[in-house]
């Protein structure tokens, strides 16, 4: 089946009175963070050098990611008129880079790289599926259903390479679960927020506050999901690490992480009305 393309999408059934102002400022956002797919590509091919089949996965990869940006590019621009997608890409592009020189993955292992990728895949997997779940704007809701499959297809595709992997380098349970955590941690590094500052500052220039930027973004993500779509991430986190994706150690998890997401959101909540 081929992937589908931007031609696939009906923009004719753009709706502006079904746009929630809320979600408009994150889509800008998430088409900065997915059009940069290409500069991930490269990283994942330098540091696979190697891997000659892996590499064409991971152009392939990044050529959807890139994608994904172009169509939350073109919807934000139909609900944020003014919205500067070049300028901003531009800013964020200057300032959010990854170490291109490297012949090794940051994770210490190939193994640990494909892991964290899997973390990633979830992450947007489940939020592309909150938002489509949350929004009433026809073609938003397409597209994030669209992108929210590409991206469980993607894990699964990082998955089996991380089982091929595993095979040589028996990365341990332990280690994958330290590296899978922290990757879920650096969702607060300065990716997303710059993302979000670089998106919705529109050249006013305003001063980046990373923790003012992570809270205003999370403030907004955060509110869309359900505790399905953290089941779901998290389930299929804990299969790429190695553990029961259905055991008493996940459902406590779930908790945990449930708990952590509706704190945040509403610490960021309270942040905002003060």
């Amino acid at each position: 089946m081929s992937h589908w393309t931007l031609d696939d999408i009906d923009w004719s059934r753009f709706d502006r009175d079904k746009i929630d102002p809320e979600i408009v400022s994150i889509v800008k956002a998430a088409s900065m963070v997915e059009h940069n797919g290409g500069v991930y590509g490269d990283y994942l091919c330098n540091i696979f050098h190697d891997d000659e089949a892996f590499k064409q996965v991971a152009r392939n990869w990044s050529v959807e990611e890139v994608q994904h940006g172009q169509a939350l590019r073109r919807w934000a621009e139909m609900a944020d008129p003014a919205f500067d997608f070049d300028a901003s890409f531009k800013r964020f592009a200057d300032t959010i880079t990854l170490p291109m020189d490297v012949d090794r993955s940051v994770r210490g292992s190939l193994s640990g790289e494909l892991v964290a990728r899997c973390v990633v895949e979830i992450g947007t997997s489940s939020y592309y599926s909150a938002l489509a779940d949350s929004t009433d704007e026809p073609v938003l809701r397409d597209i994030c259903l669209r992108i929210a499959a590409d991206e469980l297809r993607h894990y699964k595709l990082f998955y089996s390479h991380l089982k091929r992997y595993q095979q040589i380098e028996k990365l341990g349970v332990i280690r994958r679960f330290m590296i899978a955590a922290s990757r879920v941690a650096e969702s607060e590094d300065d990716e997303l927020a710059f993302a979000y500052y670089a998106a919705n500052d529109n050249g006013q220039g305003g001063v980046y506050d990373r923790n003012l930027c992570c809270q205003a973004y999370q403030q907004r993500a955060f509110r869309y999901y359900r505790p399905h779509h953290v089941e779901r991430g998290m389930a299929m986190m804990f299969k790429a690490v190695g553990l029961r994706p259905n055991g008493v150690l996940n459902k406590m998890v779930n908790r945990v992480a449930w708990w952590v997401i509706t704190r945040k959101a509403a610490k960021a909540e309270q942040a905002a009305a003060a």
